[in-house]
């Protein structure tokens, strides 16, 4: 078994070097992986919702269609920047779709997969905006609401993301809270935690428990991979 983590790649435009790094990285990954495990914010904003077309997105998605297309297992966990993504989402890329965290054997070990954005106990207003936007009313409300409406307020969120990173980033000290969530995760019988959304590649091993913080395709290009029974974290060379 040879499966691949990714996370936080924020993607917006074919142009950008993160997308055109990805793209490479995922055809280099043909025939060289069982499993891909996405665990959100792949793109920097995608909602499901009718107002709203994401053209910008369709290279990368049929890159993914194409790897799952040829047998290789796909799941996909949404984010804070990618969620309500629907059935028709899952179909088009060939993915099992997850709202939220996941706990799958590999190799009969239970490996706690989820995105990360709930991970902080203490960030309670973030709590509050994923409750208001992940409510099951909001595809409804959002589909009656005009498309300018809808458009609007994508860049209000956008932004207010890129503010509230910041700033949270100079508040939390990341690595305890990703550390003390692991504690959680190991007593609830699991052997290791994969997770996303800091940004902060970590990689610790506590006995037979392994600890996995993905990183981003920003700045680190940082991917997780487990082979021959083991996780370890990788960076893929903008060197071609």
């Amino acid at each position: 078994m040879r499966a691949l983590f990714l996370a936080d790649a924020h993607l917006h435009h074919p142009d950008d070097a993160n997308y055109r790094l990805l793209l490479r990285f995922l055809e280099e990954q043909r025939d060289k992986v069982d499993l891909i495990c996405i665990l959100g914010d792949l793109f920097d904003f995608r909602i499901g919702l009718p107002a709203l077309d994401f053209p910008e997105q369709e290279p990368l998605l049929a890159a993914l269609a194409a790897l799952s297309g040829s047998g290789i297992r796909l799941i996909y966990l949404e984010g804070n920047h990618d969620f309500h993504l629907g059935t028709a989402f899952a179909a088009q890329i060939g993915a099992e779709l997850h709202s939220g965290p996941v706990v799958m054997e590999l190799d009969g070990r239970r490996v706690y997969l989820c995105h990360g954005d709930l991970v902080n106990p203490a960030d309670w207003r973030y709590r509050l905006l994923h409750l208001a936007l992940r409510n099951r009313l909001t595809p409804l409300i959002g589909g009656l609401a005009p498309g300018a409406l809808v458009r609007g307020i994508r860049k209000r969120l956008q932004k207010a993301s890129r503010k509230r990173y910041c700033h949270d980033k100079a508040r939390w000290d990341y690595a305890a809270i990703i550390r003390s969530f692991a504690t959680d995760v190991r007593e609830q019988g699991c052997d290791a935690l994969v997770l996303g959304h800091f940004h902060y590649p970590l990689f610790e091993k506590n006995g037979d428990f392994t600890l996995l913080s993905l990183g981003d395709w920003i700045d680190h290009f940082s991917y997780g991979l487990y082979e021959n029974g083991e996780f370890s974290l990788s960076s893929f060379s903008a060197v071609p």
